[in-house]
């Protein structure tokens, strides 16, 4: 975490961004939503039909990583930043309705909103709470999967993030999670700048920094791969990406 970066002001910045994209999903951000992004990733069109609209156009997603998660039935999943909740609908699917999804996050309107979409679109097994991923509000051993899907890098914690996965997890439980990391050293003007954090790209981790902080925190990192079909679309988003190496990534560990 940069020396310098104002923790107060990042979760500000952060919560307004994502308040923003739960509210407005077409407005303009240094990153993509929607359909069209998902597709792309590689979600399967057939599990989008049965996915809420709404939280199609306000997904945020960096990655498509369920294959890596390989989701069964009657089996419980955690998502880390939920969000608009597509990913919790998506693990829902997956575990049917013999399984369950919880979703956490910190932004109270995306939680609301999440819940909304779950009721609407008959999600028994899908539920959601406000909270922080450093510090989650479950037993240990609680779940069989956690996953996540471009939300790790906004945290100044990540060591944390990743142990408190772990505690989470029953043993032989799977991490699989889509992120944000950079090929170079980024400066401290662009890691100690909250709007570049909330855009996903002041906080990425490099990538060998990134699989360590999963391995220090007792998982075994199984796969990793590049999502080459991601890319930011604001121009300060896209410059620093091409300086530094910022691009996405999938892991799988296990504990």
């Amino acid at each position: 975490m940069s020396e310098s970066l104002d923790t107060d002001k990042l979760e500000r910045e952060v919560k307004s961004m994502y308040q923003d994209v739960a509210e407005s999903a077409d407005a303009h951000f240094h990153f993509e939503t929607g359909r069209e992004l998902a597709e792309r990733l590689g979600y399967d069109p057939a599990d989008l039909r049965y996915v809420p609209e709404a939280a199609i156009d306000s997904f945020a997603g960096v990655g498509y990583s369920f294959d890596l998660a390989e989701l069964e039935p009657r089996e419980r999943v955690l998502d880390l930043g939920s969000g608009s909740g597509m990913d919790a609908f998506v693990a829902g699917l997956h575990v049917t309705e013999t399984g369950t999804v919880t979703g956490i996050d910190m932004t109270e309107e995306q939680v609301e909103r999440a819940s909304v979409h779950a009721a609407d679109g008959g999600f028994h097994n899908v539920s959601f709470r406000q909270g922080y991923i450093e510090d989650l509000p479950f037993e240990n051993e609680s779940f069989d999967a956690v996953i996540s899907n471009g939300v790790i890098n906004l945290s100044a914690e990540k060591e944390r993030v990743f142990e408190e996965a772990n505690r989470v997890l029953k043993p032989g439980g799977r991490l699989a999670l889509s992120d944000i990391i950079s090929e170079q050293q980024m400066p401290e003007s662009v890691k100690s700048d909250a709007d570049l954090w909330a855009a996903c790209i002041g906080g990425a981790e490099q990538i060998d920094s990134y699989t360590s902080l999963i391995e220090s925190a007792d998982f075994s990192v199984t796969e990793i791969r590049e999502n080459t079909q991601y890319e930011f679309v604001s121009e300060r988003a896209a410059n620093a990406c091409e300086k530094y190496g910022v691009k996405s990534i999938s892991h799988r560990a296990t504990k």
